[in-house]
């Protein structure tokens, strides 16, 4: 038997180290006079991914989804909701063309229904009825990113 064996190549893995809450602000500008309103709030919402390498050289990445709330009654503001829910995560053996998609859309999907949740709890805790966010399809917001970048002339 020799002691060189057939290299078999690492399959690719991908863990989650750590969710957290990086940062959480709640903000009720109009209290008191805003809980006697009726009407429902209008709510708008803007979420923004951002990943980046905590520790590449050991495949960890640190991916932040980042929710701003506003609601507002006649143009009044009810709540500011803004949460960063960010996660750590060890992705290794990837290859290099899949490691763009797996951070714009494998962490934001993981990390949402924990966002979802810290959203909620805050709009519950700042005394309004919980918030339930739509879920969110990254896949397509990825692809839109891409087709925007194309559009504007800059690679991949």
């Amino acid at each position: 038997m020799t002691d060189q064996q057939p290299q078999q190549q690492a399959l690719p893995s991908f863990n989650i180290e750590k969710i957290y809450v990086k940062d959480l602000s709640v903000e009720v500008p109009n209290a008191p006079a805003i809980f006697l309103e009726r009407e429902q709030p209008q709510i708008d919402m803007r979420l923004d991914t951002q990943s980046s390498p905590a520790d590449a050289g050991n495949g960890i990445y640190q991916t932040i989804l980042t929710l701003t709330i506003n609601a507002k009654i006649n143009d009044k503001v009810a709540f500011l909701v803004e949460l960063q829910q960010a996660g750590i995560f060890r992705i290794q053996n990837l290859p290099p063309e899949a490691l763009e998609p797996a951070l714009a859309i494998g962490c934001p999907n993981i990390l949402f229904p924990y966002a979802r949740e810290a959203v909620s709890d805050a709009v519950l805790k700042a005394g309004f009825p919980p918030l339930m966010l739509q879920p969110v399809n990254f896949e397509v917001l990825y692809m839109q990113q891409q087709q925007q970048a194309q559009a504007a002339g800059k690679p991949n």
